[in-house]
């Protein structure tokens, strides 16, 4: 694979480096008895970056395709990243993992998905080392290693690389950002977050928005901020700053002056988009000039097919994901002028994935306005549902997330998308490097084939840094990354990476030199069943001409390469997500959790999964004589969940399950003093129903165990209860599960404890 820099890197040049955790120096001075008789000598304890080395920001998108942005001939206008793609390079032939976390390990650290442990998700692993979720220490992070070269280090945005078992307030916070390298951390620990009211850590603190600002606002502010203080602090030292905002993935909320931006624009539809940018392509020179576009995808209609509702709708959803990229160039552009006005700009070196994966598949065929439709609603009903909200999407009251046939237009030269590990549609993304001091080609093009994990060898060659051989006390395994900084004075130079395996939830894919076989496995299935194709991308980029009958013997060569590969790196055994795998959890083999006032926002994943099942949640709390209101325990927010509490001198309790908000409460009111209010869930459906509203469930009130009210729920919630606001005691915080409330309406008496018992 061209791992000549990992080498080069821990090599015995190497040794002399000392690690942020060596012992204390050596005392260099004389001792005596008195300071006159003593020679004093101060050790340098801080590393110092190598002369001139550039400040580096990683920019990271999400889930966006290949053709979705106009740097690469998509019709999504991004003028910052345009802008720096023509003082720098695009570079056509890069790719991802096929989906989050395995992107976002890989690259930070250099090393394959599975090598790092993050075969896939951090809760969806189980007890194999591709997979468990763990990021290994003898595995150091760009920032860990530029920190150690005297470099500030700086994350924003999505982080998702925590493990469920970590990700409370309680830690532990070494597999935090800020414990795997990073100075300072804004962001969201999970895989998506409402933009408006996002879920927010600062380094490990909780923060609540006000509500006031857009997640990419936010984040874009703070990374302004970090920027100021180290330029005023320290003016000598470089900094790196991984900015990775939401946007695009769901749910795609912008304010409607970016939206309205597109108003009518995607009137012409999917097709027609395909067709205009791949000529936009080709006349950019990103794809090659005799490329066509692959068949529209199973079940994708033709535009012209549509109905005027379906039409007008789905152009909706993509005129909300357009101005939602929008958004986000125009905060990066804000850092970008930032750093032009602190002089800053020409000696730093700015790398941008445009994208984790592909465009995403996740949107239905009809576009998802809100993510609690019931999991056996018809496309005639998710239709009708969306329809009647289409003037909410983008919207805080929204949960959008667009058409497949977008996802395909968006993915345009490529066919498939997000998930699918063995095609370029999941794995094919856009690259921009940018350095005014390093770059002569101004808007040059590179076609030389790159990986994600090439990006941290890059860094390092390009800023001067050295690896330690020992980093916070754990010996380092290699990188398994090539460095892309030959290419850069070098347009015609020939590819370095040689090697490529590719795997995601059981589909996969192996890259020898152009050739490429992969297969795309059907859940369920028996992975010896699964059928593999050949292609040659050398002659064939997007993958139109399937050869594996034509060249049985190459196939089979690559089949076997594949082979050798998932075993060096972990990647067996296959996993396809239909086996359950245990993830270890804060909560492990708990059914009982006592809760206690103040406890605020303890997230679903690191809680215990309370959706598809009964419960009971009892309230102990001490009422005054005056009375007393407020939420006693709020499980979920706006977009769905739960609420026991106290108003107009009556107990309450708010069933939301996103269609509908349903109410049982007291018959008589309550007396002053110690009560015991309590709520029995009782589901009627499938316990365990991992996703989506399930079942039928009944909730029973009670005072002091005196039956005084109930409620019948036509649809239980299933996973997903509170994704982004989850469980706070004494009070709602961020958005009301009901609008009978407002935030964070807290309880004004005593609450002794909450206890939640699962049945």
């Amino acid at each position: 694979m061209g791992r000549g820099l990992s080498v080069l890197l821990l090599s015995g040049a190497m040794t002399s480096l000392h690690a942020q955790h060596s012992p204390t120096p050596k005392h260099t001075g004389k001792l005596g008895k008195t300071l006159t008789e003593t020679e004093q000598a101060w050790p340098e304890r801080n590393p110092k970056a190598p002369a001139g080395a550039p400040n580096v920001v990683w920019i990271l998108l999400d889930d966006v395709g290949f053709g979705a942005i106009s740097t690469f001939g998509g019709l999504i206008k991004t003028p910052t990243l345009d802008s720096l793609a023509n003082a720098g390079l695009r570079y056509t032939n890069f790719h991802t993992t096929a989906i989050c976390s395995p992107t976002r390990a890989a690259l930070l650290t250099g090393r394959n998905q599975h090598s790092v442990h993050m075969g896939l998700f951090t809760n969806t692993g189980g007890g194999t080392p591709g997979y468990d979720g763990y990021i290994p220490f003898e595995k150091a992070t760009v920032a860990e290693i530029l920190r150690e070269n005297g470099y500030n280090t700086y994350a924003l945005g999505k982080w998702h690389l925590t493990p469920n078992s970590h990700a409370t307030q309680l830690g532990p916070f070494n597999r935090w950002p800020t414990g795997r390298g990073f100075d300072h951390y804004f962001g969201f620990l999970g895989g998506a977050t409402d933009q408006y009211f996002p879920v927010l850590w600062e380094d490990t603190k909780k923060v609540v928005p006000d509500g006031k600002k857009l997640f990419s606002t936010l984040i874009a502010d703070k990374a302004i901020r970090y920027i100021a203080e180290q330029k005023s602090i320290a003016p000598e030292k470089p900094f790196f700053l991984y900015f990775a905002p939401g946007a695009g993935h769901e749910p795609h909320q912008v304010d409607k002056y970016w939206s309205d931006q597109y108003k009518g624009k995607f009137d012409q539809g999917w097709d027609k988009y395909r067709e205009t940018v791949i000529e936009n392509q080709k006349r950019l020179g990103v794809i090659p000039q005799d490329a066509a576009l692959p068949d529209r995808g199973p079940g994708v209609k033709p535009w012209e097919s549509l109905s005027a509702d379906e039409k007008k709708l789905y152009a909706r959803f993509q005129e909300v994901y357009a101005g939602f990229l929008s958004h986000a160039d125009y905060e990066i552009g804000r850092v970008i002028r930032h750093l032009k006005d602190l002089g800053q700009l020409e000696n730093t070196l700015v790398i941008i994935s445009v994208g984790d994966n592909g465009a995403s598949k996740e949107g239905t065929f009809e576009g998802t306005a809100s993510r609690n439709y019931a999991p056996d609603i018809t496309p005639e009903e998710r239709l009708k549902k969306n329809l009647a909200q289409i003037d909410l999407i983008g919207t805080a009251y929204s949960r959008p997330n667009y058409p497949l046939g977008w996802a395909q237009a968006t993915n345009t030269p490529f066919k498939h998308w997000k998930q699918d590990a063995n095609s370029e549609g999941g794995t094919h993304n856009p690259l921009i490097v940018f350095w005014p001091n390093r770059i002569k080609d101004k808007g040059g093009i590179r076609n030389q084939y790159a990986h994600l994990i090439d990006i941290l060898p890059t860094t390092i060659e390009l800023t001067g840094a050295k690896v330690p051989t020992v980093i916070n006390g754990y010996p380092q395994a290699p990188i398994e990354g090539t460095s892309l900084a030959f290419s850069i004075d070098n347009p015609s130079a020939p590819s370095r990476h040689h090697i490529q395996y590719y795997e995601i939830m059981g589909s996969r894919s192996i890259y020898k030199d152009g050739w490429k076989a992969g297969t795309l496995h059907v859940k369920k299935e028996p992975f010896d069943k699964d059928v593999w194709e050949l292609y040659n991308l050398n002659e064939d980029f997007n993958e139109r001409n399937n050869l594996a009958s034509k060249y049985p013997e190459k196939l089979k060569e690559l089949q076997d390469l594949f082979d050798a590969e998932a075993w060096k790196y972990n990647v067996y055994p296959l996993k396809d997500g239909t086996v359950p795998q245990k993830s270890l959890g804060a909560f492990d083999n708990r059914d009982r959790l006592v809760l206690y006032p103040g406890t605020l926002q303890l997230f679903e994943g690191t809680a215990p999964p309370i959706g598809g099942r009964s419960l009971s949640i009892t309230a102990d709390v001490n009422v005054p004589a005056k009375g007393a209101e407020g939420v006693l325990l709020s499980i979920g927010g706006r977009t769905n969940g739960l609420s026991l509490y106290v108003q107009a001198n009556q107990l309450w309790f708010a069933y939301n399950n996103g269609d509908e908000k349903v109410y049982a409460s007291s018959a008589e009111s309550i007396k002053p003093g110690k009560n015991l209010f309590r709520v029995d869930y009782n589901y009627e459906g499938v316990t365990g129903a991992p996703t989506g509203p399930t079942g039928p469930g009944t909730a029973v009130l009670y005072i002091n165990d005196k039956k005084v009210g109930e409620v019948k729920v036509k649809r239980t919630l299933g996973g997903g209860i509170g994704t982004y606001e989850s469980i706070e005691v004494g009070q709602d915080v961020i958005t009301a599960v009901t609008d009978k409330y407002n935030v964070p309406y807290a309880y004004t008496g005593n609450i002794n404890n909450v206890t939640i018992d699962l049945k």
